[in-house]
């Protein structure tokens, strides 16, 4: 059980991203909580919007002692060698608390500040080259050389290994059939947004299939009772902000993202915006796929929950409005509850 680290400063479901600061202080609160609560990792995302999470991820390692940090990364950014080597530093930092998300990059806009102009599929060839060097690497194939398409390595060696040997958990995101493929030959779980329990399984069962876990990303809102919930839920998709709603809606127009586009087409077909009678689609069209949100009470949540691991979903990652109080939430009031439900089934097994 994941949660996703506030980054990009955002409050409310339907309002626009806090841009142009950064309450670093606010941040390291944050994840001095998680690491309190027993968050199994922070989500560090990546983003033009948002501040470059290498940097923080330096600091916040030694202002924590257990939560591990899931680092979201795109290949391309640096060379596979001296990302290797950055990783390899920061598991010496945190004690291996650090493990992988690695991203293709889901809006050729955005790619191009970066100075990349790769198109879908070419992008997840490069991740699979990036991914064959860093393997290399952390298998201490050294010196090592690689000629690629888009690298070419000659006799890297890197001083420092990762500690203790082996290599971080990578995890592998988005809904395309090639990012399935990437994830299953080089990562430890596939990552994809959210759908209905059944939703999941469909999708999932190519990769549970190939020895792969998969995991989720949604956003939950759990309160002691379902009127409360829903309540609460109107409340903080009151008085949307349009302007960023279209926005989103050009962005999502220009993205060439399987996941991006399967996410919104999903939303779409929500009868008032809800796709179960637990799965609240409304704020997708302003916060993107990951907005996708279970809503009920905490015993319904944990049920629900539940449902998705019988689905063969192994991992989540979690956000909330406002993040830090629905975090706390969960942890202390919901995930109680959804171990129960395990123990139980385990039990009748």
């Amino acid at each position: 059980m994941h949660w996703n680290s506030p980054l990009s400063g955002q409050q409310k479901a339907s309002g626009k991203y806090k841009v142009g600061q950064l309450d670093f202080d606010g941040i390291v609160e944050f994840a001095q909580e998680a690491d309190q609560l027993g968050v199994d990792s922070l989500l560090m995302g990546i983003g033009a919007h948002m501040p470059d999470p290498l940097p923080m991820l330096g600091a916040l390692v030694r202002e924590t002692r257990r939560v591990k940090f899931l680092l979201a990364y795109r290949p391309g950014l640096l060379s596979p060698t001296l990302f290797a080597q950055v990783v390899n530093t920061v598991s010496w930092m945190s004690d291996g608390r650090i493990s992988l998300n690695l991203v293709a990059g889901a809006s050729p806009i955005e790619q191009a500040y970066y100075g990349d102009f790769l198109a879908h599929d070419e992008r997840y060839a490069r991740s699979g080259e990036f991914l064959d060097i860093l393997h290399g690497l952390w298998r201490g194939e050294t010196p090592l050389t690689y000629k690629g398409e888009h690298y070419r390595i000659e006799d890297a060696e890197i001083g420092l290994g990762y500690k203790g040997g082996g290599r971080p958990e990578i995890y592998i995101s988005g809904a395309s059939e090639v990012a399935q493929q990437t994830a299953v030959e080089y990562g430890d779980c596939w990552l994809r947004y959210g759908d209905t329990p059944e939703g999941m399984a469909a999708a999932a069962k190519p990769v549970l299939a190939r020895g792969g876990r998969v995991g989720t990303r949604m956003h939950v809102l759990a309160r002691e009772t379902r009127a409360q919930a829903l309540a609460d839920l109107a409340a903080m998709m009151g008085d949307p902000d349009e302007e960023h709603r279209k926005r989103i809606a050009a962005a999502v127009a220009s993205s060439d993202s399987v996941a991006v586009k399967t996410s919104f087409r999903l939303a779409e077909t929500a009868e008032s915006d809800w796709l179960s009678p637990m799965l609240f689609s409304g704020a997708v069209a302003y916060r993107g796929g990951p907005a996708l949100c279970v809503v009920g009470s905490y015993e319904e949540v944990a049920a629900y929950l539940y449902a998705y691991k019988a689905a063969g979903i192994s991992e989540f990652i979690f956000s909330g409005w406002p993040t830090r109080e629905e975090m706390r939430i969960f942890y202390t009031r919901v995930l109680p509850l959804l171990r129960r439900l395990e123990r139980a089934g385990q039990k009748a097994a």
